[in-house]
């Protein structure tokens, strides 16, 4: 039998995803947490995600270096500047949208990925470029997926759990299945996983995928605030 619940944002709660990375690292994922004092990061086969300060120092700058290793970039919102030697290697804008009239529910088509399919799941990542999936990126949360003659053409899960909230990510369906709703089934599926434990559904998006904010709004996900991502290299390293 399929349910049906709305997810709602709870009164004062908010203020947790204005630094949604850090609420998660110090809070439900603190198990992954890798840094010291204000900067944070997920293990590298996890995820690029960082909890950055606004106003840095020289010696979190070194932490932020250390975390991402060679060739990584540090990603940071804000005015911060980077210390001599470390190079811009890009940035975009994004969107956070928060669910206020989700109708989340089951789908039945819809299976539990596990370890098992991380395989699939990275060549599905590869062929449709939702953003960063790694090896392991399946701890963060559950993720469900869609299978047509043994093949996994869409998934959809969980990354970041602020206290009181859940983000959904890693949205993607292959090229040929696109126009079936599969994502639009995905997305309530894992929102249903969300908000029968009691958190809140949000999402992040580029904001230049259009197509992409108008699905999750026309599914009850309201836009929340904008913010400009800024990717930075320290000295020596290539991204």
């Amino acid at each position: 039998m399929t349910t049906t619940t709305p997810g709602r944002i709870a009164a004062g709660d908010v203020a947790v995803l204005d630094n949604a990375a850090w609420e998660s690292l110090s809070g439900p994922h603190a198990h992954f947490a890798r840094g010291e004092g204000r900067v944070l990061g997920y293990p590298r086969d996890v995820s690029p995600l960082m909890a950055f300060p606004d106003d840095p120092t020289d010696a979190e700058w070194a932490v932020a270096a250390d975390l991402v290793g060679p060739g990584g970039a540090v990603p940071f919102s804000g005015n911060a500047i980077p210390p001599t030697g470390w190079t811009v290697a890009g940035g975009f804008e994004g969107v956070q949208l928060v669910a206020t009239s989700v109708s989340a529910r089951a789908e039945g088509e819809a299976v539990t990925l596990t370890a098992h399919d991380v395989p699939d799941m990275l060549a599905l990542v590869e062929r449709t470029q939702p953003g960063p999936f790694l090896p392991r990126t399946i701890e963060l949360g559950t993720y469900l997926g869609i299978r047509r003659d043994g093949r996994l053409i869409a998934m959809a899960g969980e990354r970041l759990h602020p206290p009181g909230w859940t983000e959904i990510s890693a949205v993607c369906t292959d090229a040929d299945s696109r126009g079936e709703g599969l994502a639009t089934r995905l997305v309530l599926a894992v929102a249903h996983n969300i908000v029968n434990r009691g958190d809140t559904p949000f999402m992040h998006a580029n904001a230049a995928n259009t197509n992409a904010i108008r699905l999750y709004e026309s599914l009850g996900f309201t836009l929340r605030r904008r913010s400009t991502m800024t990717l930075v290299v320290p000295p020596g390293a290539t991204p």
